[in-house]
């Protein structure tokens, strides 16, 4: 999702407006030059930011002030008011600032201040007591975040990132999304510029395997034979997709999506195809219809389930979602499986046979748990961690897919597959390798896009006793809680961006 949030809207900040139409804790958007412009308020102090999310150019004034930040009502990206520093992912890029002044009853926005481009590069520690080399092991959503962050925080030691993936890290969320879709550009796709590692020294590995763990050395081994000294280790290996154990899984037309080689190798099979078939109702699968669909080739989604994300969202979402695919032109074969694949013939338990020139496995994934095992961490469904995100091991943390943390608000030992848990985890490590002691109490949030229609998720709820629905699921203007023992454990909204933000504030604030 993006658009353009800087054309002119609501009044010229540089003509002032008054201070009584700005409540505490309130803002109002405008524009200053061609420059969309939030002013916010905080008790007597007013400040001017830029109004448009760095992330995917959401409008901020339409977002929620919390303390002294602001956060996006698209992704719950967070800024500070006082530097424009991004200070929450998945927004990573500062946004400006301006000078405010307080005349005649009114606040006027006046030159741009320097105070976003010092967050870029704050400093706040120097490496006296700090640890000389770090490694992260992984370069997706926690690894990237990770590294950036111990960068802006001003750690100064040996930096090295080792990635199995041959791309440097890429925005994933967008791989099944606009750019499988074709209307987002592959530039889009890097987390940060190709020159950005070298300016900031990290010593980026791309395609290296760690095969080994030594923590009581602080070593560990590459496939090559390298070893690699460290004082705090990241572990970030993530998950990989799940892959049918069925004749024909493995022919060249049969693709799964994890990767940006993934979504590349779909993209050139999908220059020919006619006909699809998807293999699973969930996220990612109906995420690739939605972009098949796009592409103009016919698709079939095959799931063993009687409504696609039931389990996740409920029935009447469930029904929803289905609804909104098939106004799209996908057909559903619901409660069937798929046996075999036989050249260009999907074959069914059911008995039937769809025909797919390209056919997308999107059954979920596991965590890639093997290295952490081999490492003697405590393992349960995923890599034990505490509040700090540190593992059974001392100066090994893990952080993203595998990693089982206690999450606060529900008081369960939660391992969640979320894009922007996983780069908050990330900064939280940053932090506490620094010695900062950060507990990671972030409400999980993930987003999914079908078509024109978002889906914007806070908490995590596998079961509840009870759904309360404000607004209408059908005409997709809705926000859902799920609720257990009279407890809001999770809230998913359609078009109630605002809400949602309250919904979350509300989870961290109970």
């Amino acid at each position: 999702m993006s658009a353009d949030q800087s054309e002119q809207k609501g009044p010229d900040l540089t003509k002032g407006v008054a201070i009584a139409d700005i409540a505490d804790g309130g803002m109002i958007g405008g524009y200053v030059g061609d420059e969309a412009v939030l002013v916010a308020r905080r008790g007597d102090a007013f400040f001017a930011i830029g109004a448009t999310c760095s992330h995917y150019n959401g409008p901020l004034a339409e977002g929620l002030i919390v303390g002294e930040t602001v956060r996006c009502p698209w992704h719950h990206a967070r800024f500070s008011l006082r530097t424009g520093e991004a200070v929450g992912a998945p927004a990573f890029n500062p946004v400006a600032c301006w000078r405010t002044e307080r005349r005649d009853g009114k606040v006027f926005v006046r030159e741009r201040s320097e105070a976003a481009e010092g967050a870029k590069s704050r400093g706040r520690g120097g490496a006296s007591g700090k640890p000389g080399r770090i490694v992260i092991v992984g370069g997706g959503a926690a690894g990237f975040a990770a590294a950036e962050m111990l960068r802006r925080e001003g750690f100064g030691g040996t930096l090295t990132l080792v990635s199995a993936d041959a791309d440097a890290p890429y925005d994933r969320p967008n791989c099944s999304k606009d750019f499988l879709a074709g209307s987002a550009p592959e530039d889009w796709m890097p987390l940060r510029p190709a020159d950005f590692y070298k300016e900031q020294a990290i010593d980026l590995r791309l395609g290296a395997e760690v095969t080994g763990i030594d923590g009581k050395a602080r070593q560990l081994t590459l496939a090559s034979g390298d070893t690699m000294a460290f004082d705090k280790l990241l572990l970030a290996t993530g998950a990989e997709p799940v892959r049918l154990d069925i004749p024909g899984a493995r022919e060249p037309h049969v693709s799964v999506l994890r990767s940006l080689a993934d979504s590349r190798a779909i993209i050139a099979a999908a220059k020919t195809a006619r006909q699809a078939v998807v293999i699973g109702a969930s996220f990612i699968g109906l995420e690739v219809a939605a972009a098949l669909r796009a592409r103009d080739i016919a698709v079939h989604v095959v799931a063993p389930e009687r409504r696609p994300l039931e389990r996740v969202l409920g029935a009447a979402y469930g029904d929803a979602i289905r609804a909104l695919h098939e106004e799209h032109g996908v057909v559903f074969h619901l409660e069937d499986t798929v046996t075999a694949i036989a050249g260009r013939d999907v074959k069914l338990k059911s008995g039937g046979t769809l025909a797919a020139d390209l056919v997308v496995v999107g059954v979920g994934v596991r965590p890639r748990l093997q290295l952490a095992e081999r490492a003697g961490l405590t393992i349960d469904r995923g890599v034990v961690v505490d509040a700090y995100l540190e593992t059974s091991i001392p100066d090994i943390f893990a952080a993203g897919d595998i990693a089982r943390w206690p999450e606060a608000h529900s008081g369960e030992l939660l391992r969640i597959e979320h894009w922007v848990v996983a780069e908050r985890q990330g900064q939280t490590v940053a932090r506490n390798m620094l010695g900062e002691r950060q507990r990671f109490t972030d409400v999980p949030f993930f987003w999914s896009q079908h078509y024109d229609v978002p889906i914007n998720y806070v908490g995590h709820a596998e079961k509840w006793d009870e759904l309360v629905v404000e607004g209408d699921i059908k005409a997709r203007d809705c926000l859902v809680r799920y609720r257990r023992g009279g407890k809001v454990l999770a809230v998913a909204s359609i078009y109630r961006d605002l809400e949602n933000l309250k919904a979350e504030l509300a989870m961290e604030l109970a």
